[in-house]
């Protein structure tokens, strides 16, 4: 039997660039190798946006329109809403009985966005308590394995111990999940900070051909390199990191040493850079318009979905609700 990966995405709307060599990328690579079950975090999304709820569903169909558009296949994988799935929130409900409050004070993320987003009001019991849903959400599937990044693995290393502390108290029920590491390159945005939707310096995987062009166009280069005659550095310039991305490796040869001699300037690099994304982001964008038209699209796959993952998790509900003795 193939191992079974579990993985998920808040609902926040298009996706951009950074998400799919990130995020979704891997997802598409996984789903001929594992048992995949990539799923909407509806719930997740409440433990920061509780006080206005009014996007999460606009925000759930645009993502799914990307997910599906750019190569996951309902056909090959389980996509799902968790909200959508009870069980999510019945085990999360039983994991908090038993996961001691210190195990979610020391959760590095918890801490720094407790001391960086000050425009919300994070302390809440669903934001201290996020890990026990995110560790309910990866073990209701007996998750064998978790794509994540080098900085993620203390996250899942709470969803370990806690399928174990389980294990010890009733019955052994869970696998403990091993990390996927997974590629999760570091896009830098149009402004050379990192791309994030909440700086506003985005390419989106649903941008227009002309949208791309205009925002490559207005990328930073290389700071030091303030005129056309003066050499510029391909290492230090914000527009580059997309160059090796889709600019094809002969014509990066040809390029690097140009910009170092000044040979080319910043704006013809920048539209040989557009002409590749566009080439290349073409037949994904042009399946989203197609998919877009049906409004019923995305709601239709995710009932599917989930209850395709149900049939999953209720089974495994039984064996819990069996351990506890209920």
């Amino acid at each position: 039997m193939r191992q079974r990966v579990v993985s998920g995405m808040r609902p926040s709307g298009r996706l951009h660039i950074g998400h799919y060599h990130g995020v979704l990328e891997n997802w598409v690579k996984m789903q001929d190798s594992y048992d995949c079950f990539f799923f909407v975090a509806d719930w997740h999304s409440l433990t920061t946006e509780y006080a206005d709820t009014s996007g999460i569903a606009e925000s759930t169909r645009e993502m799914v329109l990307d997910w599906v558009a750019f190569g996951l296949d309902p056909s090959n994988c389980v996509v799902f809403r968790q909200s959508l799935v009870p069980h999510h929130s019945e085990l999360n409900l039983i994991l908090s009985m038993i996961t001691p409050v210190s195990w979610l004070e020391r959760n590095p993320t918890y801490k720094e966005m407790l001391d960086n987003i000050e425009q919300r009001d994070l302390s809440t019991f669903g934001f201290l308590g996020y890990p026990v849903l995110m560790a309910a959400d990866i073990i209701l599937y007996k998750a064998t394995r978790v794509p994540v990044g080098h900085d993620q693995l203390p996250h899942l290393e709470i969803t370990r111990e806690i399928a174990r502390r389980f294990n010890h108290l009733y019955e052994s029920v869970f696998p403990e999940p091993e990390a996927l590491l997974t590629e999760t390159p570091k896009l830098l945005g149009l402004d050379g900070r990192k791309m994030s939707k909440s700086y506003g310096n985005s390419i989106y995987l649903s941008d227009s051909a002309e949208e791309t062009s205009k925002k490559v166009l207005s990328m930073m280069t290389d700071p030091a390199r303030v005129r056309r005659t003066d050499p510029g550095d391909p290492d230090v310039c914000v527009a580059f990191n997309l160059h090796r991305i889709y600019v094809p490796q002969e014509k990066l040869d040809e390029i690097i040493p140009a910009c170092r001699n000044a040979s080319i300037g910043c704006v013809d690099c920048k539209r040989i850079l557009v002409s590749c994304m566009n080439e290349k982001l073409a037949p994904c964008r042009a399946k989203r318009q197609e998919l877009a038209v049906n409004p019923a699209f995305v709601d239709d796959l995710l009932r599917e979905g989930s209850q395709r993952a149900s049939l999953i998790s209720d089974a495994v509900m039984n064996e819990v609700r069996a351990a506890l003795k209920f």
